[in-house]
């Protein structure tokens, strides 16, 4: 009887983005669900320093940050140019190769979900889960995104794009709050307004904006949006509602395939407050929100959602996965808020569960999206 050799797969997690915890949090739940008959594994944390280590311990000390002061851990690398294909091991003064497969990148934000890390395993010719670099780079900015889209006809949300680095402090935001204002104004933008960075991820820096004329307000959105992003959107808030698909296409040249489409239901609205879907409803506060799959809309809408999900995810040049947000207006139509690369991949996180209700669980998502890279 002839044994196959297992397939090695580095999971990458941490990084030093804003969404580090996050990507500890997606990673914990894939290692704990990746076909352990079929895989090896190497879990590679990066560290908010930028440091990367293969990690040899109990994969919950991800979640808890023990992992960061495990003393197994070995620092390694990736490294263009030396003739290594895998990963390069510094331990007790020596060079050795950890070989790896396929990489896959559980990595938010800077460094990890807008294509510069993509354009390492590029360069390295190392397979990996995921979109690409252009696909990358422009869906974790968000202005890029909306050309993309309203160049390939897909309807977003009226907006502009701030470029705050002339700004270098609170009291200057506070000095050009008018400019800002008349800005929106000349725009047509309608309240309330949601001001966000462009390039950042998990609800960082969203603020909801509510009194229209209040210059101070928009002032200090901006503000808080600036300490994640130089570039800076104000959008018009859509009367819609959220509905996410989950896109899946794993391997190169396939057509994609969308979910049933799904909705992240604010379970607090019903007692009166005014939420929106901000980073503690999203990882924090369990009582906030729930998942709803298929999202409770007609077949129709379903569909309509779906269709546009595949058509944003070709026009960014998509690859692998992504989740495509989207709204829906009380008329029916359909608009594309955002497309997220790397999408959560937490226990609660809408990507596996849109799948799991579409016909296909955690691990066998896991196996598809490796498995489509390999071949």
């Amino acid at each position: 009887m002839t044994i196959l050799a297992k397939t090695t797969i580095a999971v990458l997690f941490g990084g030093v983005s804003s969404e580090h915890e996050v990507s500890r949090m997606s990673a914990t739940s894939v290692l704990n669900n990746l076909d352990k008959e079929k895989f090896n594994v190497l879990a590679v944390g990066i560290k908010k320093d930028g440091s990367w280590h293969l990690y040899p311990g109990p994969t919950e000390g991800l979640c808890t940050g023990e992992w960061e002061a495990c003393k197994e851990n070995i620092p390694v690398a990736f490294c263009p140019g030396s003739g290594m294909k895998g990963l390069v091991a510094f331990e007790n003064g020596r060079v050795r190769e950890l070989p790896v497969d396929v990489v896959f990148p559980v990595l938010h934000g800077k460094n990890g979900e807008d294509g510069t890390i993509q354009g390492l395993f590029e360069m390295m010719g190392v397979p990996y889960v995921g979109c690409g670099v252009l696909a990358s780079a422009a869906c974790m900015d968000k202005h890029y995104t909306k050309v993309l889209l309203a160049a390939a006809g897909i309807p977003v949300a009226p907006g502009i794009t701030l470029d705050a680095r002339s700004f270098d402090k609170a009291s200057e935001f506070k000095a050009n709050a008018d400019a800002i204002m008349a800005q929106v104004s000349e725009a047509g933008l309608q309240y309330p307004l949601f001001v966000k960075p462009s390039r950042a991820g998990s609800s960082f820096g969203v603020t909801k904006v509510e009194h229209a004329g209040d210059a101070a307000e928009l002032a200090a959105a901006v503000f808080e949006a600036s300490h994640h992003d130089w570039r800076i959107l104000i959008e018009q808030g859509i009367d819609a509602r959220e509905i996410e698909c989950a896109v899946l296409c794993p391997k190169a040249g396939s057509e994609p395939q969308a979910s049933w489409p799904g909705e992240i239901v604010l379970d607090k609205r019903n007692s009166g407050d005014d939420q929106f879907y901000d980073f503690d409803s999203k990882y924090m506060d369990s009582s906030a929100s729930h998942v709803e799959v298929p999202a409770n809309l007609p077949q129709e809408t379903l569909q309509q959602v779906r269709e546009t999900a595949v058509k944003a995810f070709k026009a960014v040049d998509g690859a692998g996965l992504s989740r495509v947000d989207t709204f829906v207006t009380p008329d029916g139509e359909v608009m594309v808020n955002e497309i997220n690369t790397m999408p959560g991949f937490t226990p609660i996180s809408m990507y596996p569960k849109a799948w799991e209700a579409t016909g296909i669980g955690y691990t066998d998502l896991i196996t598809k999206l490796i498995d489509g890279v390999l071949r």
